[in-house]
C-alpha cells in the first residue's frame, strides 16, 4: 500500500497551514526533525530555519492557489498535508455575538480546510497515496459554552475528515482528524483573557478550571501535537484512517469548573 512516499525511503514533502507559530510551528520542527521537506502557508511570522513559507490567506481561493504553484515549485510534489490554520473567534453568550465574527471563524476554521484538502488531494494522488492531517479541537467532539462559534466549525472539520477518509481511502490517501486539548502559550491565554472578561471571572480562576477539566490535571504541549501529527503520517500509522484522535490529557468536560464552584478542586 502506497503510504506518503515513504516506501522507498525517500523524505516526505510536508506542507503545513498556519506553520510559523503555536502548533503548526511544533508541527513543522517535528516533520523537519524527521528529514522532511516542510513548506509553510501563513500569513504572517517566519517559519522555523528549514522550512520554505508562502504567505497565505488560506480562506480565498486565489491566494490558495497561489499557495500550490508554490509547493509544486518548492517541493515538487505532496505526501502530506498538515490543514492546521484556525483562529479562537469570539467569546460571550450567542445573543451577544457578532455576525462577522461569526462568518470569519467559519471562513478561517471550515471553508480554508476545504480549499486547502481541495488542491492538495490532486497531488496526493499523483504521489500515489498519503496523508491528511485535519486539526480540530476537542471542541469538535463535545460543546463548549461561550464559544459556540468555535465549537461549530471545529465539529465540522471532524465530519469533512470523516467524509474524505470514506472518498480518498481507495486511492491510498488517508484522512484523520487530530483535537487538541487545552495547549497552553499565547493563543490560550488570549482565550483566557476573553472569558474572564466576558464573565467577569478572575483569569487565574478560569486557568485552574481548564486543569480541572482534565484528567491528568494539564495543559497540553504543542510538542504532544505535533510527535502525534508525524505518527499518523509516517508508515507505523499506515492503516490508521477515518479517525478522529484526541490529544488533550483525558478531557472530561468543556464546561468550566469555575462555573460549577469546583475550580480548586
Amino acid at each position: 500500500m502506497p503510504d506518503n512516499a515513504s516506501s522507498d525511503h525517500s523524505p516526505q514533502r510536508v506542507l503545513v497551514t498556519g506553520g510559523t507559530s503555536g502548533i503548526g510551528r511544533a508541527m513543522v520542527q517535528a516533520f523537519l526533525a524527521a528529514d522532511a521537506t516542510v513548506h509553510v502557508a501563513d500569513l504572517a511570522g517566519t517559519p522555523p530555519d528549514g522550512a520554505s513559507m508562502t504567505r497565505t490567506d488560506v480562506s480565498d481561493e486565489d491566494s490558495v492557489d497561489g499557495l500550490f504553484d508554490a509547493v509544486e515549485e518548492q517541493l515538487g510534489g505532496l505526501d502530506v498535508l498538515c490543514n492546521n490554520v484556525g483562529i479562537a473567534g469570539p467569546t460571550g453568550p450567542i445573543e451577544d455575538l457578532d455576525v462577522g465574527d461569526w462568518d470569519q471563524t467559519m471562513a478561517v476554521n471550515v471553508r480554508s480546510m476545504f480549499l486547502v484538502c481541495r488542491r492538495a488531494v490532486p497531488l496526493l494522488r499523483r504521489s500515489g497515496g498519503g496523508s491528511i492531517l485535519n486539526t480540530s479541537s476537542t471542541a469538535g467532539i463535545t460543546g463548549y459554552p461561550m464559544r459556540s462559534p468555535y465549537a461549530t466549525s471545529k465539529w465540522a472539520v471532524v465530519g469533512l475528515g470523516a467524509t474524505l477518509a470514506m472518498e480518498l481511502g481507495e486511492l491510498g490517501i488517508r484522512v484523520n482528524t487530530i483535537c487538541p486539548g487545552s495547549v497552553g502559550g499565547d493563543r490560550m491565554d488570549r482565550v483566557i483573557a476573553a472569558e474572564a472578561t466576558a464573565t467577569g471571572t478572575r483569569e487565574a480562576e478560569i486557568r485552574t478550571g481548564y486543569e480541572n477539566q482534565v484528567s491528568m490535571r494539564t495543559f497540553v504541549d504543542a510538542e504532544d501535537i505535533a510527535s502525534m501529527a508525524v505518527f499518523l503520517a509516517s508508515p507505523a500509522a499506515r492503516l490508521v484512517n477515518g479517525q478522529t484522535i484526541s490529544v488533550d490529557g483525558g478531557l472530561e468536560t468543556l464546561r468550566n469548573t469555575w462555573r460549577t464552584g469546583t475550580a480548586d478542586g
